[in-house]
């Protein structure tokens, strides 16, 4: 996925109200930017870190700029608009990267599903050997000594998916869940049973019924961030804390 942003990032001064973040720019002014992310971005906005921002070109926009890409003062990368994530699990399944969920000929994004109204990131359908598969998507950006976390707040929706996809294998149907690994320092991943206990129990619940749970990395660079890599997840983590 080709993300244009401007040529020289700027520095971040604080991130406030959830959706604005200040930075400084390279000349020594001062931008607020639309922040796109309403998680708690922990490491992830950290003063001084490198802010990579995209141009609208919108002078309509309150806000026209937009946060993409963060380089950690620790020289890590991460992708913190949570608008991605679902493109480019999409893009993934188009190229090839998850062979997981190839052999199907039609995906159709936002789809409802579920006894409470949810509504699946992708579902694939059409093949005759395999059956339809919903499939959700989550960002992962919290990394505690190279263990990605999800989620890095008590997410009750994120809870809510999961119930959902289990559901689904009830039906019959694939369920499938994807983290969509946006930090490069990141090398495993497990639930954030330390922050969301419930959504821990919940997983492990998840996987014994059949949800397909996957986790597939990033490559972030400027300019650019694409899925390539899989990973390890580990249901339980004995480090938590």
């Amino acid at each position: 996925m080709k993300i244009d942003t401007v040529s020289t990032p700027g520095r971040l001064l604080k991130r406030y109200k959830r959706f604005l973040a200040d930075i400084q720019l390279h000349d020594g002014g001062e931008l607020t930017i639309h922040c796109p992310n309403t998680g708690a971005m922990t490491g992830c906005a950290e003063p001084g870190s490198l802010v990579y921002y995209s141009d609208s070109g919108n002078p309509a926009r309150k806000y026209r700029h937009t946060w993409e890409l963060v380089e950690t003062p620790a020289g890590e990368f991460a992708c913190v608009n949570t608008a991605r994530p679902n493109q480019l699990v999409g893009e993934a399944i188009d190229a090839g990267v998850i062979k997981e969920l190839q052999g199907y000929p039609l995906k159709k994004a936002e789809v409802k599903f579920g006894d409470q109204n949810s509504r699946a990131d992708w579902m694939l359908s059409g093949s005759s050997e395999l059956p339809d598969c919903y499939v959700e998507v989550k960002n992962v950006t919290l990394c505690i000594n190279g263990r990605g976390y999800f989620p890095d707040a008590v997410s009750t929706r994120g809870q809510k998916h999961l119930e959902e996809l289990m559901s689904v294998v009830r039906s019959g149907k694939r369920a499938a869940l994807v983290f969509c690994v946006n930090h490069s320092g990141i090398t495993v991943v497990s639930p954030a049973s330390h922050i969301d206990a419930r959504y821990g129990v919940l997983l492990t619940e998840a996987i014994e019924a059949g949800v397909e749970v996957l986790a597939y990395k990033s490559e972030i660079k400027p300019g650019e961030v694409r899925l390539s890599q899989k990973l390890e997840v580990i249901p339980f983590d004995p480090e938590a804390f």
